[in-house]
């Protein structure tokens, strides 16, 4: 029997639930995607961790709920099993709300957030997957610090 270890490390703050912007980096074979998300429910008052995410985003059922990056690497006709795959969490930006009404506000700022940061991206060069859609105004000094700190993400390759 064969057996293949791999090793997976992460900081115990991505288990914070609130209001997180993160960055995906997949490469398979000789091509390298970027997905940029947010956490944020659009239809509850609930946000959740990067790490809770990360689960929803790779469960790669046909029938998956909250399943978005794996459904874009399906169009690309990415084999998941044979990517690497690196992600930069960013926050968290707000804290979770305790009502709707209250979570709406910095919901749609995250929109704003993710999709700065995913336009950014693209006009950088990066091939990034998926649409994004503008949300209410958000603050130009966190616009920038987020597109900064991805840009440095991607550029730093792993080793």
């Amino acid at each position: 029997m064969d057996i293949n270890g791999f090793e997976m490390g992460f900081q115990g703050e991505v288990l914070q639930r609130g209001f997180w912007l993160y960055v995906w980096e997949i490469t398979y074979s000789q091509t390298t995607y970027v997905y940029v998300g947010r956490t944020g429910d659009s239809s509850s008052p609930n946000a959740s961790s990067p790490f809770n995410r990360i689960g929803q985003h790779l469960d790669f059922r046909e029938n998956a709920k909250g399943s978005s990056l794996a459904k874009r690497l399906r169009e690309k006709n990415v084999d998941p099993k044979r990517s690497k795959f690196r992600m930069l969490a960013l926050g968290p930006l707000f804290k979770e709300q305790e009502s709707f009404e209250a979570h709406k506000p910095f919901r749609d700022q995250m929109a704003t957030l993710e999709y700065e940061t995913a336009m950014y991206l693209h006009t950088m060069k990066f091939n990034v997957l998926g649409t994004h859609h503008k949300g209410k105004p958000a603050p130009l000094d966190m616009i920038e610090e987020l597109k900064s700190k991805a840009l440095e993400f991607l550029i730093k390759r792993a080793s």
